[in-house]
């Protein structure tokens, strides 16, 4: 489905309600042009008999479609009410241009959220502490069952003496089980 960036794909709407993407030559549905919405793939809607661009009425139907199929409704009634006041308003002629902005600020910040939320884990030393617990762990449990751990990563020198302190720490506590149990 999806396309080279710039290049825009034509779908023809016939009368019997069928949409046909001209690009690969078949039939397409409502989902098939959601799924291309979602991957970034430019598309404009043609009807079939006419040659009139209706683009905008089927991005429309397949966010009614979203909306009452979907389960999980994005669009607010108190919003939804407050768009529809807006037609007819002086302002009408604004709110496309302001929502697309508000649109492209939201991503943007969507963005920069996930990059700070990323970078923040990666700083975060609970975190490396708690990747280090986990090695920690592994390393035990491979002491204990060796068939747990089949795999066999490049070890650092670092890592090799911690493994090793580590085995020798077990060993240790081994002899002193034994030693009390023996007692």
């Amino acid at each position: 489905m999806s396309d080279a960036k710039g290049e825009t794909v034509v779908i023809k709407k016939y009368a019997n309600r069928r949409l046909y993407n001209t690009k690969s030559s078949s039939y397409i549905t409502l989902d098939h042009l959601a799924k291309m919405t979602r991957e970034g793939v430019d598309f404009k809607v043609l009807d079939a008999k006419t040659g009139v661009d209706i683009t905008h009425q089927i991005l429309t139907q397949i966010i009614m479609e979203e909306e009452t199929v979907g389960g999980e409704q994005m669009l607010p009634v108190n919003f939804l009410r407050q768009l529809i006041g807006m037609y007819g308003n002086s302002m009408q002629s604004l709110v496309p241009h302001y929502l697309e902005a508000s649109m492209d600020q939201f991503r943007a910040n969507q963005s920069k959220l996930r990059e700070a939320f990323e970078v923040s884990i990666g700083a975060n030393p609970l975190a490396k502490l708690a990747q280090q617990n986990l090695a920690m762990f592994k390393a035990a449990a491979s002491a204990f069952v060796p068939s747990l751990t089949d795999e066999k990563p490049a070890k650092s020198k670092d890592e090799s003496g911690e493994l090793a302190a580590l085995r020798a720490q077990m060993a240790e506590m081994q002899a002193k089980l034994d030693k009390l149990g023996k007692g």
